[in-house]
């Protein structure tokens, strides 16, 4: 699967053998979903990059925030011993148990800390 991005959002990119069409959904909206859809990619670009806008002016006509995707707030639940562990992994590194998660998180996903 492929991915497109806008303006802050990303959207997936997905073929229906059904319908002979490309489609897809912006990710990470929790209540509002945005899709799209086209014959060929620039169609299916042209109509994800609309959808945003229209979602942005929609947003703005009604006086209320944009929801964004990933705001950067996860809430992960561990097991009591993989909790404990990365605790005591922390504290040996002197950092919070957040940056411990994260800096984990990032080196899994080759992104720079």
């Amino acid at each position: 699967m492929g991915y497109l991005k806008y303006k802050g959002y990303t959207g997936s990119v997905e073929y229906s053998e059904e319908d002979k069409c490309l489609f897809g959904k912006v990710q990470g909206m929790m209540r509002d979903s945005i899709t799209y859809e086209g014959e060929t990619v620039e169609e299916l670009t042209k109509d994800f990059e609309g959808a945003i806008d229209d979602y942005l002016q929609m947003c703005e006509e009604k006086g209320i925030t944009p929801r964004k995707p990933y705001t950067g707030v996860l809430n992960v639940r561990l097991s009591p011993e993989i909790h404990s562990g990365a605790a005591m992994a922390a504290s040996k590194e002197g950092i919070t148990i957040n940056a411990f998660i994260r800096n984990a998180v990032a080196r899994a996903l080759g992104m720079a800390l």
